[in-house]
């Protein structure tokens, strides 16, 4: 095994979760790794777009997560792996794939990745953000409108009907697992410089 450090970053949709990747990313650059468990939603080719649309991609269920934690312990090896590409226009994988070579640090960001006991257990540092629900929704109503192409009825009616739900079931109570719990994510500044100072200490040691 290599010697790597392995960082989830969970917390409800449209919490900050990215930000605070990017943020830590942005300061060790090449050294850190970012993978995202939407990568590795179910393809579901099988079924029509329409049929892909009325699917519930907030339930643990809709995840290749077996195949996110293959793709860690190879990089853990020190081998490189290929994530997927995931289409959020067209609800399913696309024939293309994302190249990842080992580095120090990785980290983990996905709404659900400490719902998963295995996958929890490969991680060194769980931290949890925890951001209000107001500000969640709009944030995920912005995203979802300007970069995944959805119109504003389809998003709250997802919202209303699996991701407000899947948060109550699935997200919010896998928070005890967590052993930082970060309000806001990326804008709290001083859980970010504990972050960075720990990632540091770990990369130049």
């Amino acid at each position: 095994m290599q010697d790597v450090m392995i960082i989830g970053i969970a917390g409800g949709s449209g919490s900050g979760k990215t930000t605070l990747a990017e943020k830590i990313r942005e300061v060790f650059e090449e050294q850190v790794i970012i993978l995202c468990h939407d990568y590795y939603y179910k393809s579901n080719e099988e079924i029509s777009l329409e049929e892909r649309k009325k699917l519930n991609y907030d339930h643990p269920n809709s995840f290749d997560t077996d195949l996110l934690i293959d793709h860690l312990k190879q990089l853990k090896e020190g081998n490189t792996v290929y994530h997927p590409v995931y289409s959020f226009v067209e609800h399913t994988r696309l024939n293309d794939k994302v190249e990842v070579k080992p580095t120090k640090v990785i980290i983990l960001e996905g709404i659900l990745i400490f719902e998963n006991k295995e996958l929890c257990d490969l991680m060194d540092i769980k931290v949890f953000v925890d951001t209000d629900g107001d500000v969640r929704i709009i944030r995920r109503l912005l995203r979802d409108v300007k970069e995944r192409g959805r119109d504003l009825d389809s998003v709250i009616n997802q919202y209303l009907g699996t991701v407000k739900p899947m948060h109550e079931e699935f997200v919010d109570p896998s928070k005890r697992r967590a052993d930082i719990i970060i309000p806001e994510g990326g804008a709290n500044t001083v859980a970010l410089s504990m972050l960075l100072e720990r990632i540091r200490n770990f990369i130049y040691k």
